[in-house]
């Protein structure tokens, strides 16, 4: 690879970089170029497709959760349409708000973004949030009537995740201001919310499943400790909150893997005493190598390993969290 490299002239080496940055900027992702002029692949951006992985992946396992999804079409086309409710809906409604209310933090800490670069004007950011927001409310409706919801259950769901999001993002309440409270909300949107939503597609959503899920949310909140690290000089210049700020780099860092995998061993106690034990066991296998990476990458240097720790331990979260939808649709929980 290395011999690869060395062996491009200057000019292949700056379309290989101009390349990467392109896709970074499409992606949503820190480090991406700037000079889009496309409107387009600008509104993209400002949806952070990147982002949607982990509710498209929680929709997932709140399918599996409810025991009644069958490899069938019909089922399939109800899991695919929810996915784009939870993605590139209400995640990219999401990510454009935040971009919106976070245009002076963005200046600081991600100049190249759409807003604070000048891509794209705010009247167009505005309508890109109202479109998303009614195309999901759409697919909601759509969804509950067509799985024969006695109330809708699907719609109840977007709404919460609507108000969470505009509350997290925007004044007076802006809870991302506060790390224990932003990072929970993130949490809760990354598990709960989307493990609902699956579940109802199927299932009836029960105390159960809704208590155990807020609690795995936890980790989830964990998780999304990591974004923080890469935003801490911005956060301390606005005065935010963010646990890096409060507890800096390395208490931060150590609050983050102890959430991860803490709460994770938590769900497969519970998993022990419903007696589903192999599932339980499991869970527990996929947290050892995650707690290698953590000690190899993340505790040891967070803010130039964040990349590679979520790239190396966060697979190991998310296959944790289908092994527990598995176990609960198992169960009948």
């Amino acid at each position: 690879m290395s011999e690869s490299s060395s062996s491009q002239s200057p000019e292949q080496q700056e379309q290989q970089e101009n390349r990467s940055g392109k896709t970074r900027q499409m992606l949503g992702m820190k480090g991406a170029s700037t000079g889009e002029t496309s409107v387009w692949k600008i509104r993209i951006q400002l949806m952070k497709p990147i982002t949607w992985i982990p509710l498209i992946w929680g929709l997932i396992c709140g399918a599996a959760s409810s025991g009644n999804f069958h490899w069938q079409l019909e089922d399939i086309v109800k899991v695919a349409t929810c996915m784009l409710l939870s993605g590139p809906l209400m995640t990219g409604y999401t990510q454009t708000l935040n971009d919106f209310y976070d245009r002076e933090i963005d200046a600081i800490n991600e100049p190249y973004r759409p807003i604070p670069a000048g891509a794209i004007s705010v009247p167009q950011v505005v309508a890109q949030i109202l479109f998303l927001l009614a195309a999901g409310f759409a697919i909601a409706f759509a969804l509950d009537q067509w799985g024969g919801n006695a109330y809708p259950k699907i719609t109840i769901i977007t709404l919460v995740g609507t108000f969470l999001a505009f509350i997290y993002s925007a004044p007076p309440l802006k809870l991302k201001q506060n790390g224990w409270f932003g990072n929970y909300a993130l949490g809760a949107s990354y598990i709960a919310l989307p493990w609902w939503a699956g579940h109802s597609l199927f299932g009836n959503l029960n105390g159960t499943i809704i208590i155990l899920t807020l609690i795995y949310s936890f980790a989830g909140l964990g998780i999304a400790v990591v974004n923080d690290f890469k935003s801490v000089e911005g956060d301390r210049a606005l005065g935010l909150k963010s646990l890096p700020v409060m507890f800096g780099v390395g208490g931060a860092a150590w609050i983050s893997v102890l959430m991860i995998d803490l709460f994770q061993l938590g769900i497969a106690g519970y998993l022990m005493s419903i007696q589903e034990n192999i599932y339980a066991t499991i869970l527990i296998l996929l947290v050892i190598p995650q707690i290698t990476f953590q000690d190899m990458y993340f505790l040891r240097s967070p803010l130039e390993n964040d990349v590679k720790y979520q790239a190396s331990a966060q697979p190991f979260l998310v296959l944790g969290m289908l092994v527990t939808g598995l176990a609960l649709g198992h169960s009948g929980i």
